[in-house]
């Protein structure tokens, strides 16, 4: 694959056309994201039949999704629909008409396929190997559990938060008479699924109720960092946000910040199903999957399914590589120098690095200082910005930052102003170690400093008046040692011993 592609999701709710075109690291990158408000559940009628005017309303909304498929040339669009035209009696008739009057080719996903791309698009892009999806679309809710990365339970409900509304509710919003028989219902329709029941596992939700309901979570609390995917959501504070929305009038409700104009009646029923479906399965936690059913259908048309051995993560790093032109063999230098640095510090019991904080290192000395890509001069500002606010698939938005504030250290006096609007996220302690090991990471970058692999072993000894660093090398290291002179004073004042080096 390697022009634009086209994917046209055609939901209850919203009908979605998104394009895609591979970057240089071969991932599908978004480029444009055209919605149309086409709510074709409401002309589902009572015997399930799609009423002549939305059929209309579909082929007028995918003709003018043809005049832009058309300008962009793509070399291929998938046209997929979901709960409203599966359910509906009329679908075949509908798929022909499609066919004929815009040239898509409509594929009618079952329950069973609208719930397995969403599980294949998460277990593709999050850290998780085992935990429960839900997708609350406008007419059907899917729900999925996944263990060791294998789908395992899944199942479609026939009400979404479109379906709810219509349903049950009236007028605009719900009175409490109404929420009270949206609760009971929802309870039901939980209840009946035996393997969700105190499962105690996180809750991963995609779809746009889910995107949703963390856009206004974070304009609630002024949230610092960029990015929707992996944030994640204590149930209380869904339970709250529930209480909120609950308490607005319409029109408030139609400014709310983060959330869409189109789906401020249906907030709170999504609301409600969340919460109840936390409470269910007794979830730690609620985490937003930006990639849904449309990267699942990509994935599943690439051959790209799940496997055990596939780690998320190693696959976004080698994003990374490649998007900002990393040179590995440095990369391997560098992080030889630095796990011989803490293998060393360890040994005399100056430092206590675990087995997850090497992880943490080894990553960080991958991107450090990947800035100098965009500008040499101002390198650690953009890798602070890039690592902190860039989407890495099974990087959780904590260890997004953790990471970022290692590879862009700098000096003590720039770690604390990147570091300042997250306070409240690190305890003093957290935030002392992460600075000493973005010292030790430019230490460690020092020691090749004109990128030859000068050093080849470091090697510590605890001495009467402080640390000496042996430090063995292959030929002449001037700029090496003159660099590491400068250097040192970092981790002189975080490990508070005095170092010495002795180059050989």
């Amino acid at each position: 694959m390697k022009g634009k592609y086209g994917i046209i999701d055609i939901g209850s709710n919203t009908m979605r056309l998104v394009i895609y075109k591979r970057d240089k690291s071969g991932r599908l990158k978004e480029v444009e994201n055209v919605k149309s408000v086409a709510r074709l559940r409401n002309y589902l009628n009572h015997d399930e039949y799609l009423s002549e005017n939305g059929v209309h309303k579909l082929i007028t909304t995918l003709s003018s999704f043809r005049a832009i498929t058309d300008f962009h040339q793509l070399e291929e669009v998938k046209c997929v629909a979901t709960a409203t035209i599966r359910q509906a009696t009329n679908r075949e008739v509908i798929q022909e008409m499609v066919q004929r009057e815009t040239g898509f080719s409509m594929t009618i996903l079952s329950e069973y396929e609208e719930a397995y791309f969403g599980y294949l698009a998460v277990v593709n892009t999050t850290p998780f190997t085992e935990g429960i999806t839900i997708d609350i679309g406008g007419g059907s809710t899917e729900i999925t559990y996944f263990k060791d990365r294998e789908l395992v339970e899944y199942h479609s409900f026939p009400f979404g938060a479109l379906s709810l509304k219509k349903q049950f509710v009236k007028n605009e919003l719900p009175t409490q008479s109404e929420k009270e028989e949206i609760h009971h219902f929802i309870r039901s329709q939980f209840d009946s699924l035996h393997w969700i029941k105190n499962k105690m596992l996180p809750i991963i939700g995609i779809g746009g109720s889910a995107r949703n309901m963390v856009q206004i979570d974070q304009a609630m609390k002024n949230y610092p960092l960029a990015g929707l995917h992996l944030y994640e959501m204590p149930p209380e504070d869904i339970r709250l946000l529930g209480i909120y929305v609950n308490s607005l009038p319409l029109d408030k409700l139609l400014k709310l910040e983060g959330l869409s104009k189109d789906r401020a009646e249906l907030m709170l029923p999504a609301l409600m199903v969340f919460d109840e479906l936390a409470s269910i399965t007794k979830a730690p936690s609620f985490i937003l999957s930006r990639k849904g059913l449309r990267e699942g259908v990509f994935y599943e048309s690439m051959k790209i399914h799940p496997t055990k051995a596939f780690d998320v993560l190693t696959g976004s790093f080698d994003d990374l590589t490649k998007d900002y032109e990393i040179n590995m063999e440095e990369v391997k230098q560098v992080t030889r120098i630095l796990m011989c640095m803490v293998d060393e510090l360890n040994r005399l019991n100056v430092l206590a690095v675990n087995e997850q904080e090497r992880m943490e290192l080894k990553r960080a000395a991958n991107v450090f200082q990947l800035g100098d890509y965009i500008d040499a001069e101002s390198s650690s500002q953009h890798t602070f910005y890039l690592l902190a606010n860039r989407t890495i698939d099974g990087l959780m938005h904590k260890e997004r930052l953790k990471l970022a504030l290692m590879a862009s250290f700098k000096n003590k006096t720039v770690f604390k102003q990147y570091a300042n609007p997250f306070r409240k996220w690190f305890a003093e302690e957290e935030l002392r170690v992460l600075r000493l090991y973005g010292a030790m990471l430019k230490f460690s970058y020092s020691l090749n400093a004109t990128k030859r692999n000068v050093v080849d072993n470091v090697e510590v000894t605890q001495e009467a008046d402080g640390l000496l660093f042996h430090i063995k090398t292959r030929m002449q290291s001037d700029a090496e040692e003159y660099q590491a002179e400068r250097q040192k004073k970092h981790l002189e004042k975080l490990m508070k011993h005095p170092i010495h080096l002795r180059f050989y």
